[in-house]
């Protein structure tokens, strides 16, 4: 099963305004290949506070490729494997809303949310946000840029699995007794 993390970064507050995507694949118990996107967002509407955390700007994105063809080399591997991401309904929808702008069909797909699974392995007072796990765990990625973000939450998954002794990240929940969810093709995240 392919195991692959994803974040995404939004031009402004609408989940259907990917300006990034990053993804991470994970076998063998590391992270075995990465890969950054830029996005054209079906309007160049950049939010100010959007554009303070990720410092894209309608510029950088201007002559880049929409949504559908950027995402059309990684939908197989999406469809197919187990995807992680660290707050799952916001990846995972902004997935699911930019293809259906789009007039795609959502593929069905299963995931795991990292930030879950962070809460029951590394708790902390602060909180258990993608930095602040990433910086209690010794991870040093770029906060922010949607390839880092999917580096980090990828590292994540496989400190989780080290910890608690599982062999993979499948096998990670179970461990945990959080269940991998699937969501239908064309269906709305619940």
């Amino acid at each position: 099963m392919t195991v692959i993390a994803l974040d995404f970064e939004t031009a402004n507050e609408r989940r259907d305004s990917a300006c990034a995507v990053g993804l991470a694949w994970i076998a063998g118990g590391r992270v075995v290949r990465r890969e950054t996107r830029l996005i054209r967002p079906p309007e160049l509407r950049f939010s100010p506070g959007n554009i303070r955390v990720h410092g894209i700007l309608p510029a950088d994105v201007r002559g880049q490729p929409d949504f559908p063809t950027v995402m059309a080399e990684f939908l197989p591997d999406l469809a197919s494997g187990l995807i992680l991401a660290h707050n799952a309904g916001f990846d995972l929808g902004v997935l699911r809303a930019s293809l259906a702008a789009h007039g795609h069909r959502p593929p069905a797909f299963s995931y795991l949310c990292t930030l879950q699974i962070a809460r029951r392995v590394f708790p902390a007072e602060e909180g258990c946000g993608l930095g602040k796990v990433a910086a209690r765990l010794g991870i040093r990625f770029a906060h922010h840029d949607a390839g880092e973000d999917a580096y980090a939450c990828a590292e994540i998954a496989l400190a989780a699995v080290r910890e608690t002794g599982a062999p993979d990240v499948p096998a990670l929940s179970r461990a945990l007794r959080l269940p991998i969810t699937t969501v239908p093709a064309g269906s709305d995240l619940a």
